[in-house]
C-alpha cells in the first residue's frame, strides 16, 4: 500500500511563494504519473500540475508560467513550488500518484496540505 504525505501548506500574502513536497512511502521508480491536485470547497477536485515517469510536465492554464513541478527519483518526492500566488489559488492540495504493479494500475492520493493566499 503505497502511503503519500503532503507537508509545506500555509497561509501567506497574495504575490507570494510555497514549496509544497509529497513523500512517498516507497521508491517512486515504478510510479508512472504524479502530480497536485487541488480542491475548495463545494467544487471537484481539478487538476494542477502532473509530472511523468520521464519528467513530461502538464499545467492546468490558471497556473502556468506560475507553479513549477518536479520529481526526485533518489528522494522518492514529488514538489509543487507555487510563485506569484493569487488568492484564487486557495484550496487543500492534494498529492497523487499513478502506480503500476504486477497485476494493476492503481490511483493513490496523499491526505491534503491547506493552501490560503490572503489578498
Amino acid at each position: 500500500q503505497v502511503q503519500l504525505v503532503e507537508s509545506g501548506g500555509g497561509l501567506v500574502q497574495a504575490g507570494g511563494s510555497l514549496r509544497l513536497s509529497c513523500a512517498a512511502s516507497e521508491s517512486i521508480l515504478r510510479f508512472n504519473d504524479m502530480g497536485w491536485f487541488r480542491q475548495t470547497p463545494g467544487k471537484q477536485r481539478e487538476l494542477v500540475a502532473l509530472i511523468s515517469s520521464n519528467n513530461i510536465t502538464d499545467y492546468t492554464d490558471s497556473v502556468k508560467g506560475r507553479f513549477t513541478i518536479s520529481r526526485d527519483n533518489a528522494k522518492n518526492t514529488a514538489s509543487l513550488h507555487l510563485n506569484s500566488l493569487k488568492p484564487e489559488d486557495t484550496a487543500v492540495y492534494y498529492c497523487y500518484a499513478n502506480v503500476a504493479s504486477s497485476f494493476s494500475v492503481r490511483d493513490y492520493w496523499g491526505q491534503g496540505t491547506q493552501v490560503t493566499v490572503s489578498s
